[in-house]
């Protein structure tokens, strides 16, 4: 049977679903601290503010009667069940994370997790990336995940350094040009 004819519950196990990649498998969820305060404040703001006013709509929904046909209602549980799955998806996240400041590396020229790093490629094209946590990165920002193949090949190398990227095309050869770390106690 197709599910467009099955009557949706609340408690299913695609509430569960990952938002982001999945940890490899005996990894830590490494984080930065600006990222860890980030999620921690989301899911504050779930817990006191946002859920609170989403069940009070509820509540008031089905105070209404029928609520076959009530719009608020039925939204109102459907947005509820979103907070729920986002609230308990955060509290697992930041309950294994392992929170890394890489200010530590300040002034080092190697790649650790945290690096902002330029490299180019055998066209002489340059890139930048910051490494950081699975749950904290923002592609459009040049930001990368610890996990992603342009970071496994960085990480431990220093600038000057050629290392080997494997892409969909094949074996890319990269120059690291330079590794910049936040000093301590920039915020971000």
């Amino acid at each position: 049977m197709s599910k467009a004819f099955t009557k949706e519950t609340d408690n299913t196990d695609e509430d569960d679903a990952p938002e982001r990649p999945a940890l490899p498998q005996g990894t830590r969820n490494y984080m930065t601290p600006q990222g860890y305060a980030r999620l921690r404040a989301e899911l504050v703001a779930l817990v006191n503010d946002e859920r609170p006013k989403v069940v009070e709509v509820v509540s008031w929904a089905a105070s209404n009667g029928d609520r076959s046909e009530n719009g608020d209602y039925l939204y109102g549980k459907k947005r509820l069940r979103e907070i729920d799955r986002r609230i308990r998806y955060l509290t697992k996240r930041l309950e294994i994370a392992e929170v890394a400041d890489p200010s530590i590396h300040h002034g080092k020229d190697q790649v650790f997790f945290g690096a902002t790093v330029t490299y180019a490629n055998a066209r002489g094209e340059e890139r930048t990336v910051t490494i950081k946590g699975i749950d904290e990165v923002d592609p459009l920002q040049g930001e990368v995940s610890w996990v992603s193949p342009i970071a496994r090949a960085l990480l431990r190398a220093r600038e000057g350094d050629e290392v080997s990227l494997v892409t969909p095309a094949g074996v890319e050869r990269i120059e690291i040009l330079q590794v910049r770390y936040p000093a301590p106690g920039a915020s971000h």
